[in-house]
């Protein structure tokens, strides 16, 4: 009887186990926890598999992180307008700072989001990140990032994060940091006059931000901005067969006031269309890459790393 009660015990453990490979999130108590940061917390450290959170609709207003140790997490929401993960922090609240002020932190490698809007409401008050990630091999698709200033933070130089067929918006170097990033079949929306991108690129580093065939749109109050500027020398950003809307200065990039940085950052497009597309106005330190330049931004070439890594594994 005891040999049979434990067996029984065993299979019971096993089968729970296996329950937690998905959790799902809803607000009105029908699923396994009613916030996205109890389903985190919940998920065992370095998972042996992938666990999906799936998140229902609603509007989730807390801060929430995804520690180092959690790992290979997916949060897969009901519909991007949706499930929105919502929180309102800015740098200058309280001891808040740019890399604090973050709506969601991913830190677990191997991170996924579907499906999701990530937002900081906290409006025009300055940096206050919706998104910060500083994993490697992360993946966003059909997701919404939404903010003001310093909107998406792509973290750390050993980060490699791929976006596509996402919606980013913000005012003030939205798209920031030292990351390798891909953003494919994106929509990359400009609330007002000022730079799209702030890269940091480290020196060493093969790619920094790269848009393929992205859109670039603008609001009534943005007719007048760049494609980016150099938050640190070895800044690299390029654009790739990208629509560019008539709020695209001809210049295109500018140095930050550093002169000495058009000689170290890498600022390039190859095939921009639309009426911001301008190459014969760019600065001259800017480079219009050839086909066979170009030939190389392609996710795999860039994303691949040492462990062959691509987005679709």
């Amino acid at each position: 009887m005891k040999l049979l009660a434990l067996i029984l015990f065993s299979l019971t453990l096993f089968a729970a186990q296996a329950q937690q490979q998905t959790l799902v999130v809803a607000q009105d108590g029908s699923g396994d926890h009613t916030s996205v940061q109890a389903a985190v917390d919940a998920v065992r450290a370095f998972p042996l598999e992938r666990v999906e959170i799936m998140i229902r609709n609603g509007v989730y207003r807390e801060k929430v992180v995804v520690p180092s140790w959690k790992t290979s997490i997916s949060f897969i929401g009901e519909s991007k307008e949706n499930t929105i993960i919502r929180w309102g922090d800015f740098s200058g609240k309280g001891d808040i700072n740019t890399f604090t002020s973050y709506t969601v932190l991913v830190q677990g490698n191997d991170f996924r989001a579907e499906n999701i809007t990530f937002e900081n409401d906290a409006g025009p008050v300055g940096q206050a990140v919706a998104l910060h990630v500083e994993a490697d091999r992360c993946v966003f698709e059909n997701c919404r990032i939404i903010g003001n200033q310093d909107t998406l933070y792509s973290g750390v130089d050993n980060s490699r994060q791929y976006y596509r067929n996402c919606y980013i918006e913000g005012t003030t170097d939205f798209i920031f940091g030292p990351a390798t990033v891909v953003f494919e079949n994106c929509t990359i929306h400009c609330k007002k006059n000022s730079y799209i991108t702030a890269a940091s690129t480290p020196q060493g580093q093969d790619f920094g931000f790269v848009f393929l065939n992205c859109t670039v749109t603008a609001s009534d109050q943005a007719t007048k901005v760049y494609l980016g500027r150099p938050w640190r020398p070895y800044a690299q950003t390029v654009f790739i067969n990208t629509t560019l809307g008539n709020h695209i200065r001809p210049e295109g990039w500018h140095n930050w006031n550093k002169p000495e940085a058009e000689k170290t950052a890498f600022y390039a497009e190859h095939h921009s269309k639309g009426p911001g597309a301008s190459p014969g106005t760019r600065v001259a330190w800017a480079k219009q890459l050839k086909k066979r330049e170009a030939k190389k931004y392609q996710p795999a070439t860039i994303l691949d790393g040492t462990d062959n890594w691509t987005p679709a594994e």
